[in-house]
């Protein structure tokens, strides 16, 4: 583990007003200024990723032991309770052990059971202790039977306790609890008051004693029911405990150290701490063509995939820029690539006509379908949010939507005038989005195959399209030289970013980075970064030797990849040692 900085609060920077809030996610906002943003990596510092750790899986523990399921329930329900939920909680109790109505006859023989106690009934408490509620409890009834032969003693009823004793005690003998109880019992038959003998010294009354009774039988439910109503030992408040430890594992485990213990306010996605990258990280070489395309694969995004004008696809360590395969099968260039979330598939578009659907779950990738309904190249392909399907788009200028499984064409979308050169998603999965060399951006509605929106306000060829992760706003990439911002919902352009170059043949495309800043290619050979908020080019990041093509950012890993003409795929990083780029 590398030593982490310290600082003092001197070193702390001005608290940010009502209006700025912090640059990481996982609950912590993020919209501030750009000075404020750049200042971030001041207080982060980069350790690398944990190679040996044991991650989160499954396997971690089983979901369905029954053991765990109540322990899960019991700390809910000690939430509930702590937080004053109580209604909830009793609804949660019921439910989860569907017992309410043996509750409420355990509680009306309780209450039966303590009145019997103190009225001295005793046939009715015997009736009672023959219920589940105390049958299985031999010392308590024992200690019943006690009481009864003491208040004969007491009562001076001698042939009525002899009795008694030989027949309910003399069976229990083995429960007393003191070593010479039961002996000491026989000799109050010949005792003038029960007090004289060791073991009844502290005798203090009939009514003391059925009350001691009565405490002892709540005492006995308290601990019997105490593990299903939660109060089986729970640490002091468990759950918060549990959220805690497993946000500081988040912190502990990200690639940017906070030297700061950020204040996480909301628990609905996994800290990632951001810092602007700075510096190539890591050159990944072995293609022999120009680089189109690359992409994180899955969530976790320990690997990339590239696409190439080599005709291959290649998987890479994107830790020890390893190259982990190289995927055969293409007959042109790659356009683009699509991971599934959880990184077993890839889908990849070629100017050879087809899409290809990838398997990794085995140490070599095998192409397991190959998807034909396009004439010409196929410049975009994108996974749907359930997986099963991916849309694409291409020369013909036509939008298909395949069944991943059976390769069958389940939707063809037409209405462009000229190639289709991206198509996504939106994250609910019942609209396609398309942009075309036509200068426009169609709306699709995936059950009707029907075009619900058109967007023709860029004056260029659209390159590219994104959608951030609430889908409320729309990326796109135009050879007009802009980048533009669009708010969905209404259909306005929010902002235009500039700075890049985007006017020749090839594809520029552009991505969300975090919902808060946006990343992009150029034909410069530039990396760009913009504050999605402002429009202001945070950072340019120079390393490429030709064209930047696309640039794509993963939260988990805290890193920015990039490829370009120059045959090679770069990961950025934050350097302390090199000054921002502006």
């Amino acid at each position: 583990m590398s030593n982490k900085t310290t600082i003092t609060t001197d070193d702390l920077p001005t608290k940010p007003d009502n209006d700025s809030r912090l640059w990481n996610r996982g609950g912590i906002s993020d919209s501030v200024s750009a000075r404020r943003r750049r200042s971030l990596a001041t207080y982060n510092q980069n350790v690398g990723v944990h190679t040996s750790v044991i991650r989160p899986t499954e396997d971690i523990f089983n979901a369905n032991d029954p053991q765990l399921k109540d322990d899960i329930l019991a700390i809910i329900m000690q939430y509930l309770s702590d937080e004053g939920y109580h209604a909830s909680q009793s609804v949660l109790y019921d439910e989860a052990n569907v017992k309410w109505k043996e509750r409420e006859e355990r509680t009306i023989e309780v209450k039966r059971l303590r009145k019997a106690i103190l009225d001295g009934d005793w046939q009715e408490a015997e009736k009672l202790c023959t219920k589940p509620l105390v049958k299985n409890h031999r010392s308590f009834l024992y200690s019943v039977y006690k009481q009864q032969y003491l208040e004969y003693i007491d009562r001076r009823e001698i042939q009525k306790a002899f009795t008694f004793l030989n027949k309910r005690l003399k069976p229990l003998e083995h429960l007393q609890t003191k070593p010479n109880e039961f002996k000491d019992m026989c000799y109050l038959l010949t005792t003038k008051s029960i007090p004289e003998v060791q073991s009844f010294r502290n005798w203090e009354g009939i009514m003391s004693a059925r009350e001691n009774l009565v405490d002892q039988l709540q005492n006995m439910l308290d601990f019997e029911t105490a593990d299903r109503n939660g109060s089986r030992y729970i640490p002091p408040h468990r759950l918060l405990t549990l959220l805690r430890q497993s946000v500081a594992y988040q912190i502990e485990f990200s690639r940017y150290h906070p030297k700061i213990a950020p204040a996480v306010n909301s628990l609905l996605e996994d800290y990632t701490s951001f810092v602007i990258p700075n510096a190539v990280g890591a050159t990944l070489s072995g293609h022999k063509g120009n680089v189109k395309c690359v992409e994180f694969i899955g969530d976790e995004g320990r690997t990339a995939v590239s696409g190439s004008s080599d005709n291959t696809l290649r998987i890479w360590d994107v830790e020890s820029a390893e190259c982990l395969d190289v995927l055969e099968g293409h007959q042109s260039r790659i356009w683009d690539v699509s991971a599934t979330q959880h990184g077993d598939y890839i889908a990849s578009a070629s100017g050879d006509g087809l899409v290809k659907i990838w398997s990794l779950k085995d140490t070599k990738a095998s192409c397991t379908n190959t998807l034909h309904g396009h004439s010409g190249d196929v410049y975009s392909v994108k996974y749907h949010p359930n997986e099963d399907h991916v849309v694409s788009g291409g020369y013909d200028k036509t939008v298909r939507m395949f069944d991943v499984n059976t390769g069958a064409i389940v939707k063809t979308f037409q209405g462009h005038q000229l190639a289709v050169t991206k198509t996504i998603f939106n994250p609910l999965g019942n609209l396609v989005i398309s942009g075309s060399k036509d200068n426009t951006i169609k709306f699709w509605d995936i059950v009707s195959g029907l075009c619900i929106r058109t967007i023709s306000s860029h004056l260029g060829e659209v390159t590219s399209v994104e959608m951030n992760s609430s889908g409320t706003l729309l990326l796109s990439s135009s050879k007009d030289n802009s980048n533009r911002l669009w708010d969905v919902r209404m259909v306005k352009p929010l902002r235009k970013l500039k700075g890049h170059q985007n006017t020749s043949k090839n594809f520029i495309r552009s991505n969300f980075a975090d919902n808060n800043l946006i990343v992009g290619g150029s034909d410069d050979g530039i990396v760009y970064i913009w504050d999605q908020e402002t429009g202001e080019v945070l950072q340019k990041l120079r390393g490429h030797n030709g064209v930047a093509y696309e640039a794509n950012w993963n939260s988990k890993q805290g890193m920015l990849a990039s490829c370009s003409d120059d045959q090679t795929v770069k990961i950025w990083k934050y350097d302390e040692s090199v000054p921002m780029n502006l």
